[in-house]
Formats: structure tokens, C-alpha cells, sequence
């Protein structure tokens, strides 16, 4: 799988509502379209965007062929405590991506 970049604020205050950010380089092949040959290009997107923190699920998304190449989500979740956030996207070659980040709650 190719890169990913999460964004995460370094530090966040208690009960503060936090934007969360993440973007994959992914050629997201619908497998509608022909390659030089003439045939198609087989399939390939991102089929499941995750994300938790500290094991619980805090987002998901199902994506389709109509999302574009290097898809970038962005959702807000509300800072309770302290924890680590694992971003999980898997793709229908049966490959996968994760990455973590550290969210820190002050007060």
C-alpha cells in the first residue's frame, strides 16, 4: 500500500471537539477503464476506512469506485482523555494500511 498522512492536533483540551484528518495515496481503479492493451484495469480501491481510539471504534466509512484517487477523510471527535488513535484502510487486493497517532487531553 502506498503512503498515508494523518493529521492529529498535538494537544487537545478536555470536552474540546478535535478535527481529525487523514489522506492515502491510492490510485483507486474503478476497473472501468482500458490500459494501453486495450483491457481493462482490474479493480482496486479502498474498500474500509477505520479509525479507533484506544480499541473503540470512533469512525468508519464504507468507500466506492466513485471516490477519487488519494482519498482524504475528515471527521471530529470529542476529547475525553489521552490515547492513541489507529487509522486502518484496506483495499480489495486484500492489502492494508495502519497508522497511528497520539492524541493528548489536557486538564
Amino acid at each position: 500500500m502506498a503512503r498515508a498522512l494523518v493529521s492529529v492536533p498535538a494537544r487537545a483540551k478536555r470536552g474540546e471537539v478535535v478535527e481529525i484528518k487523514a489522506l492515502i495515496s491510492h490510485p483507486m481503479e474503478t476497473g472501468y477503464r482500458t490500459g494501453p492493451d486495450g483491457k481493462l484495469v482490474p479493480r482496486d480501491i479502498i474498500h474500509r476506512f477505520l479509525c479507533t481510539f484506544e480499541g473503540e471504534e470512533v469512525f468508519s466509512a464504507d468507500l466506492a469506485p466513485a471516490i477519487s484517487a488519494n482519498p482524504f477523510l475528515s471527521f471530529t471527535l470529542r476529547a475525553e482523555r489521552s490515547g492513541v488513535l489507529t487509522f486502518r484502510w484496506l483495499d480489495d487486493k486484500g492489502g492494508g494500511q495502519v497508522e497511528t497517532a497520539s492524541l493528548v487531553v489536557d486538564g
